[in-house]
C-alpha cells in the first residue's frame, strides 16, 4: 500500500491494477472500501494508494473527478465507483484486467 500519486497502467512495474482510494474522515463507506481494498492488496491482487481528500493530491483528484460522495475509487487512473464499493463489479473489473 502506498500513499503517493498512483502509477498508471503504463508505468506500473508490478503489472497489478493500480487502485486509488480517495477518502474523507468519518465516512463509513470509506472505511469499508479501505478494509476490502487493503485485504486485496495484501493478497497481491492490486496496488493500493489511499489518498486523503484533505491532501493536495486529494484536492486535485476531487477537482478532476468531482465525486458526489465518498469514497472515490479509480482503477488505473480511471473512475471506477463512488460511494459503497461494488464488490462484484470490482471482481469483474480485476478479472478483465488480469486477462489483458
Amino acid at each position: 500500500m502506498t500513499h503517493h500519486p498512483p502509477t498508471t497502467a503504463e508505468t506500473n512495474v508490478s503489472g497489478l491494477p493500480g487502485v486509488t482510494l480517495l477518502v474523507t474522515t468519518g465516512c463509513q463507506y470509506c472505511e469499508d472500501a479501505r478494509s476490502e481494498l487493503s485485504a486485496r492488496s495484501s493478497r497481491g491482487e492490486l496496488d493500493l494508494d489511499i489518498v486523503s481528500v484533505g491532501s493536495a493530491y486529494g484536492k486535485a483528484l476531487q477537482a478532476a473527478h468531482r465525486p458526489a460522495m465518498f469514497p472515490l475509487v479509480l482503477i488505473d487512473g480511471k473512475r471506477f465507483s463512488v460511494g459503497r464499493l461494488p464488490r462484484r463489479k470490482l471482481d469483474r473489473a480485476l478479472s478483465k484486467r488480469a486477462v489483458r
